[in-house]
């Protein structure tokens, strides 16, 4: 039986300093929650503290910052071993010029503080690095952040399954509507599992330099498996059609979103519509767990149940 590391041989890891962006996000809430679970007291960076869960606020060091703000993000980086970033939600006429301003954000706090290692959020699609809309914005990060020569990982993360929450009442209607061919499969994933490789990937020592991560879930899905799934775990009957680009570019109009927003939502799905193959191929290494119909029936239902 090998010997056990001597206490000098271990704190390094007991001393790490990990921050964490987007704490009360999807991933991010889950993110601080593992870490605590693995004895770490996270540094959470978020506009607004009070957002933070009840039981959280005692176990994390918050700090108030906007990610926009380099000054901002450099002052609350100062110190930190290893950094969890996830790029802000923008809602602007111009959201690449949006992950721009996060990207100079990230990589000044990564050189002026000699921040060792950083996990990235990204996705499935950035390896196209242009022409795929919002993604883009992404890609720009990756490239930013090799170029400063600090070990990374970028999670190229399949299609969330929370996505959905944002159209609870379209799932409620029964009706989804999508610019995908129905019968063409994707990943999708559980963002706690995105979470827990996050995790695993800031806490392990045995990687340096630069890693892409692919973070597929458990299947690739086909829309029209997706309504097979919800119909079964909701107890509601759902069906999915594809519309044109022009309907949903209008559906998104009415909604309210700037045109400079539209064209980015879009470009996610019409940008890898055709003659795309992810970097990474589907391995035990990029597999996880959670099921759409686990979630589905364990979230989802619950969700459209509180809002009838």
């Amino acid at each position: 039986m090998p010997a056990l590391p001597a206490p000098a041989d271990i704190e390094w890891e007991e001393a790490m300093q990990i921050a964490v962006t987007t704490p009360t996000g999807n991933v991010g809430r889950h993110v601080v929650a593992t870490l605590v679970r693995a004895g770490v007291r996270p540094r959470v960076l978020l506009r607004d503290p009070a957002r933070l869960a009840p039981e959280v606020r005692d176990e994390v060091d918050a700090v108030r910052v906007d990610q926009y703000d380099a000054d901002t993000v450099v002052a609350a980086t100062r110190g930190v071993d290893a950094l969890f970033w996830v790029d802000p939600s923008t809602a602007s006429g111009d959201p690449l010029a949006d992950y721009a301003r996060a990207t100079t954000s990230v990589v000044r706090a990564v050189t002026e503080n000699g921040i060792g290692r950083v996990v990235f959020q990204s996705s499935v699609g950035a390896e196209k690095r242009h022409g795929a809309g919002e993604i883009d914005g992404l890609a720009l990060t990756e490239t930013a952040l090799d170029d400063t020569g600090v070990d990374v990982t970028h999670l190229r993360c399949g299609y969330f399954f929370t996505n959905l929450e944002l159209q609870l009442d379209a799932v409620r209607a029964g009706r989804l509507q999508v610019v995908l061919p129905l019968d063409q499969p994707m990943a999708w994933v559980a963002p706690r599992d995105i979470a827990e490789v996050a995790v695993t990937r800031l806490l392990s020592s045995a990687w340096s330099g630069r890693s892409v991560q692919a973070v597929h879930g458990p299947a690739d899905l086909s829309w029209h498996q997706v309504a097979e799934i919800l119909t079964a775990a909701t107890g509601r009957r759902i069906v999915v059609e594809r519309i044109t680009d022009d309907a949903m570019r209008a559906q998104l109009q009415r909604a309210g979103m700037p045109d400079g927003m539209v064209e980015s939502v879009l470009g996610m799905s019409t940008g890898l519509r055709e003659d795309f193959v992810p970097e990474q191929h589907r391995t035990v290494r990029t597999t996880t767990a959670t099921t759409l119909a686990a979630w589905a029936y364990d979230h989802l239902r619950r969700r459209l149940d509180d809002a009838s």
